[in-house]
């Protein structure tokens, strides 16, 4: 699977695309209706304000008289009093359609990202997804509300003036009639040039924002290396392909644009030439050229900001094209029709159908390739785990240790083969009903921005407060809370960094416990803590995993000796498997592996004495 950014969009203006946005906008219908309506009121009253210009000339100029005037100014003062108040009547209607038509595509995309595989994040950095989910949605939203207003108002305006003009002198309206077509040309010659480098600068703002969001979550590791300056130099590198993509986008619409007001400009003064000939010639009123020359001039100002915001709208599609395709991705684990109807969804679990998990695995003529690779990981495979076994996994890093573990967590599924929970193909049951039943400890684990009270009841959401300092005191983990300055209630930091390694995977492992899972994998979760913290835990989780279905991805083969099965990974093959006694009287790759990790670990040994 390619990383998402990779895709390339490169169609040219498209209403479906814009389609895919009417089942949200749909939700807000009585707040459009409210816009449209006050917009139409407001552009109703720009038509008919020259109007009262006409009657002003003809009535009080010409005529050379007040008579009448203050009954005038009332109605005039009336009509600015309304138009004001439909002003701030759409205006609050615009803003509540910006305000939820954002918050409910980022809801629909958060939600959606839920339901993705694994396979997904692990191509997708997370620069790139907030960039979709935050900015993206925040343009679309704010052009619907605010410049799709604008063009509301300059149509209905145009085309009553356009009326207007046609009542008044409908030769003359004729002559600004021409420059329509004229401009519907410069809109289709520009709009595939100008949504081209829109699209560019969307794209590069995406991987801008994700350097950015990795420079600053890895800013030790660039200091501690001294990278700053190459760093650097791939942000610039970015932000100036960004600039001459914008600027190369800037240059089409200051062509653009221009050429609208050009066009008309020529327009008006073809207007002002024929009609003051018709002025002289007592064809035509002066108060009526004027009010026609107030048409002519004004109209072609929405014209150029229809132009200019058509321009906008066309490089919108760039934005709609990629939060529609975040929507597209469909997830690769995903369980059938049949299960959801029988066993729910994760936003809607139908627990009462689930089954007790006991917790045997079986493994059976299991084929598995990554959805990126070309190369099978497990060929034939088989293996039977009865409930309650402790099965080890050992090999070199990157050998392939965690591919078995996804495969009976269901994060990947075999691509030919089965897989099977107490004697039925796991696919048979939801995602929900497997994951909801282990318990994993990362070596790298998360926690979430909060306290470490609440990081733990994570594990199981409704419970009390004693059970979340029973679940920390089994694997030791009140001994960290007790030293740290609000005990309980110490804020973790974002992604638990005000915490070591070693304290958050004791925080993970309480959070694991406190679910009482039927399976547990530890994926190498004792790696980052200090031998004296080790020797701690391991009575603990010999008792935890009593009774229940483990794997144990190790990195200290120390750890793992009592375990019931051992299976040696070598180059994402399982190469042996058996019991620790087993495997070192074989004399092969594991005896190998423990042998030297032995000798390591003594050379350490006598180097701190």
């Amino acid at each position: 699977m390619a990383a998402f950014d990779e895709q390339e969009y490169t169609k040219s203006f498209d209403p479906k695309i814009w389609k895919r946005l009417m089942p949200i906008l749909a939700n807000h219908k009585r707040a459009f209706a409210g816009m449209f309506a006050f917009n139409l009121l407001c552009a109703l009253i720009d038509v008919i304000l020259p109007l009262f210009q006409q009657y002003a000339i003809r009535n009080f100029i010409e005529a050379d008289t007040l008579r009448g005037l203050l009954p005038y100014a009332l109605a005039f003062f009336t009509v600015i009093l309304v138009q004001a108040l439909s002003v701030v009547a759409f205006g609050r209607n615009s803003m509540c359609i910006e305000m939820n038509v954002g918050r409910d595509m980022r809801r629909e995309l958060f939600t959606h990202l839920q339901t993705l595989s694994f396979s997904f994040y692990n191509v997708t950095p997370v620069g790139y997804l907030l960039t979709r989910v935050m900015s993206d949605t925040n343009r679309i939203a704010g052009m619907i509300a605010w410049n799709f207003t604008d063009i509301l108002w300059a149509l209905f305006y145009v085309f009553g003036s356009f009326a207007s003009m046609l009542l008044l002198n409908w030769r003359l309206a004729l002559v600004v009639l021409l420059i329509v077509p004229v401009v519907a040309f410069l809109t289709g010659y520009f709009q595939n040039r100008i949504l081209h480098w829109n699209r560019k600068v969307r794209k590069i703002n995406s991987r801008i924002t994700g350097a950015f969001n990795e420079g600053i979550t890895g800013a030790k590791t660039s200091k501690t290396l001294v990278i700053e300056e190459q760093n650097t130099k791939s942000f610039r590198d970015l932000t100036a392909s960004m600039h001459n993509a914008g600027v190369r986008a800037a240059r089409l619409n200051a062509v653009y644009i221009p050429l609208v007001l050009f066009c008309s400009t020529v327009a008006v003064a073809i207007v002002l030439l024929r009609g003051g000939y018709m002025v002289t010639e007592h064809v035509l009123e002066i108060a009526t050229l004027s009010t026609f020359t107030t048409y002519a001039v004004s109209i072609f100002e929405p014209i150029q900001m229809t132009a200019a915001n058509i321009a906008e709208f066309i490089s919108l599609q760039a934005s709609i094209e990629r939060v529609t395709g975040l929507m597209d991705q469909v997830p690769q684990v995903k369980d059938s029709p049949q299960v959801e109807e029988k066993y729910g969804d994760v936003f809607h679990p139908k627990r009462e159908a689930w089954e007790p998990l006991i917790g045997e695995i079986e493994f059976r003529d299991v084929t598995f390739r990554y959805p990126d690779g070309g190369e099978n990981v497990l060929e034939h495979f088989s293996l039977h785990i009865p409930a309650g076994t402790t099965v080890a996994i050992v090999g070199e890093t990157g050998a392939g240790k965690s591919t078995l573990v996804n495969l009976a967590c269901r994060f990947f599924e075999p691509t030919s083969g089965q897989i099977l929970i107490d004697g039925r193909d796991y696919r048979e049951r939801s995602q929900l009903w497997l994951h909801s039943n282990i318990g994993y400890v990362l070596q790298n684990p998360h926690l979430f921005s909060g306290t470490v009270r609440e990081n733990i009841r994570y594990g199981r959401l409704d419970a009390t407060d004693e059970e979340i300092e029973a679940a920390a005191r089994a694997v030791s983990a009140d001994t960290v809370i007790a030293k740290l300055d609000k005990g309980w209630d110490s804020d973790v930091g974002e992604g638990g960094d005000r915490l070591s390694t070693g304290e958050k995977q004791l925080i993970s492992f309480a959070r694991a416990v406190l679910a009482d899972p039927r399976i547990f994998v530890l994926d190498e979760a004792t790696s980052s803590i200090d031998t004296q913290t080790e020797q701690l835990i391991q009575a603990a989780i010999d008792h935890l995993l009593k009774d229940r279905t483990s794997f144990l991805i190790a990195h200290r083969l120390s750890t793992i000796r009592k375990a019931d099965l051992i299976l040696v990974v070598k180059d994402g093959k399982i190469v042996e498997q058996g019991k620790h006694l087993e495997l070192l009287q074989k004399g092969g790759y594991y005896h190998d592996l423990y042998s030297r990790q032995f000798a390591e670990e003594n050379a350490a040994k006598v180097w701190r004495q």
